[in-house]
């Protein structure tokens, strides 16, 4: 697995998980958890550090933050050693809590927050008996669950005073009333629904539409020189959907309705370099050529063995890739 890329700078935004070591729990009761949320503050506030969202679970947290002064690895440092320290003495015990360095997701804010917001106040029903359990039921238990700042989005007598309400909430309206409403109902709809961010993320490290990865592509990871991590080689390939799809056209003469029509070589080319270069995944393809994703799997697969039987194609392909 390619070693994330941690890119940084003054009000990035990011979704930063950890887990702990062997899957283990990183809470043996509530007094570790209360312990955690008042290191969390402290680091916060040591390092002017934004939180919107978190979530604590028995063996991993979710935090959506946003670092104005560009320290999520000072404050991660910070936040992380001390409770391993604290962990260790309360229950005498040596050695690393975590599974390895915390992961960060290099999120674009006017995209994605309220989503990863969602995404992260979801994660008490997951998994679990509450995956399966009734609609109803997993509604009042993640509105009851303690370790979370939903309760804040939803009642303001229950709001942290370390957490920022109103930069989620702006998405709905501002914070009001109705935007309150707004957002649990948006909730509810997710949890019949699924929320689909595990295939847009690029390289493990970044979550955007495609003008945000290009800016961060250009501004950041082009400065980054190693060849050595697999993920700062897969966002120097990346090219958006249109830079491929406008390729193809400029080469072939055919537009994206042609393509989809097409059933052929051409169609098969497309989702290649949507995959391969656009860092889409099978189902996203899917949707853009309307098929279903295990076609796309499929049909990239009979490109490659045309590839290696034809010169024609093969050339086809280095052409395209070139204006690329």
């Amino acid at each position: 697995m390619a070693r994330p890329l941690r890119i940084q700078y003054p009000g990035a935004v990011y979704h930063v998980t950890c887990r702990g070591n062997e899957r283990k729990d990183i809470f043996k009761d509530d007094a570790d958890r209360k312990k955690m949320l008042q290191i969390l503050i402290q680091s916060l506030n040591i390092y002017t550090v934004k939180l919107y969202s978190y979530v604590f679970m028995n063996n991993h947290f979710h935090l959506l933050l946003e670092t104005p002064l560009g320290n999520l690895g000072e404050f991660m440092r910070n936040f992380n050693i001390r409770y391993t320290g604290y962990y260790n003495r309360r229950h005498r015990r040596v050695g690393h809590l975590y599974q390895g360095r915390y992961k960060s997701i290099l999120a674009d804010k006017d995209a994605y927050l309220t989503i990863l917001s969602r995404y992260i106040h979801l994660n008490p029903i997951r998994t679990g008996p509450m995956a399966k359990a009734p609609l109803k039921e997993r509604i009042n238990y993640l509105i009851k669950y303690p370790w979370s700042s939903l309760p804040g989005y939803i009642k303001t007598r229950k709001r942290e005073p370390f957490i920022d309400y109103a930069m989620v909430l702006e998405e709905y309206g501002g914070d009001t009333k109705r935007a309150r409403k707004g957002y649990i109902k948006a909730i509810i709809a997710d949890i019949t629904g699924v929320i689909e961010i595990k295939d847009k993320i690029l390289g493990q490290s970044i979550l955007g539409t495609d003008e945000f990865i290009e800016w961060v592509k250009e501004k950041y990871v082009d400065r980054q020189k190693s060849e050595e991590m697999p993920s700062i080689k897969e966002i120097h390939r990346y090219r958006s959907q249109e830079a491929i799809l406008k390729a193809i056209k400029r080469e072939t003469g055919k537009a994206i309705e042609d393509i989809k029509k097409d059933k052929g070589i051409h169609r098969q080319i497309a989702m290649e370099l949507l995959y391969r270069m656009g860092g889409m995944k099978g189902k996203e393809i899917g949707s853009i050529m309307e098929i279903g994703y295990t076609a796309v799997s499929q049909e990239r697969k009979r490109l490659r063995e045309k590839v290696e039987k034809d010169k024609g194609i093969r050339r086809l392909m280095e052409r395209i890739e070139q204006r690329l």
